[in-house]
């Protein structure tokens, strides 16, 4: 495949505010559940890569933070990452939702508005809107972007994704392949562990709980039929640490089961699971956690 000289390869990084559905078309795009996504914002902490590859191309896409102005370290980290996203990029997918009107950092938008890079614009969520909101949207988008492409979809209709995707190759530069052809992520299983785990404490808890955890895998050993996990979750207070495990352990219980039933999914393999409930105080306000935590 690497010898064919009309291969065509690049990055494709996905950016936008808070819960507007990048992660779940990640997923769309990659047709892989490989980035946690859920109805809170800030979901997404770490830029993620999912890597497409076909007979005569290989994209790379890239799930990032939602846009904001941060409050705190942690939050700057996450921002600084979707910099990156803006000069590394190949092709920008830029995802919002019919009546929003430019990003949450004006920073960001800024650095958008004058990248060179060729931007999509994905007006997400078309099939909860009328046409004339949609044209509105349309119109609005094209003042603020005259060079960008607007394409409206539905990632949870699966509306357009298929051209979308069409669209990106047509735009790739002819290139090599930079990862291996059966090569999904760049993220390792350990990764991958910690994110559905941290999927399911932001579906299950509310208000400050999911955003003071950070989540790391100590242990991930692999056998032939099985994978044996024991998991740290960290939180900054005791309180938080009661709350998290629940009436006797119920509530950690819960996570642990719904979080091996999708690991053995993804895995194909049987997983042993073990979760650890520690107290790391203002982990988020600190450099020197956030740089053990891999931010």
């Amino acid at each position: 495949m690497e010898n064919n000289e009309q291969f065509k390869s690049g990055f494709v990084n996905i950016i936008g505010n808070p819960n507007v559905g990048k992660s779940t078309l990640m997923n769309l795009l990659m047709k892989e559940r490989l980035v946690i996504a859920t109805h809170k914002a800030q979901t997404t902490r770490h830029r993620i890569k999912g890597i497409l590859t076909g007979d005569d191309y290989q994209i790379v896409f890239s799930d990032t933070p939602g846009v904001l102005d941060p409050a705190y370290e942690l939050q700057s980290k996450m921002m600084d990452s979707v910099k990156e996203s803006l000069v590394d990029a190949d092709i920008l997918l830029y995802v919002v939702e019919i009546g929003e009107k430019r990003l949450k950092n004006e920073e960001i938008f800024e650095r958008l508005t004058k990248t060179k890079r060729p931007v999509i614009v994905l007006l997400n969520k078309v099939d909860l809107v009328t046409e004339e909101k949609l044209n509105e949207a349309v119109e609005h988008w094209h003042e603020l972007l005259p060079k960008a492409e607007i394409l409206p979809i539905s990632a949870k209709e699966n509306f357009n994704v298929d051209l979308l995707l069409k669209k990106i190759k047509d735009l790739l530069p002819v290139g090599p392949m930079y990862y291996p052809e059966d090569q999904l992520t760049d993220r390792s299983e350990r990764f991958i562990v910690n994110e559905v785990i941290r999927e399911k404490i932001l579906l299950h808890y509310d208000k400050e709980i999911p955003y003071a955890v950070e989540v790391v895998t100590e242990r991930f050993k692999e056998e032939m039929t099985m994978i044996y996990i024991e998991t740290d979750i960290y939180v900054e207070r005791d309180s938080q640490k009661g709350i998290l495990i629940g009436h006797k352990g119920e509530a950690l219980s819960r996570v642990g089961k719904e979080a091996r039933e999708d690991l053995e999914k993804f895995f194909e393999k049987k997983i042993f699971l073990k979760l650890f409930v520690k107290v790391r105080k203002d982990w988020r306000k600190k450099d020197q956690d956030l740089k053990r935590f891999g931010y």
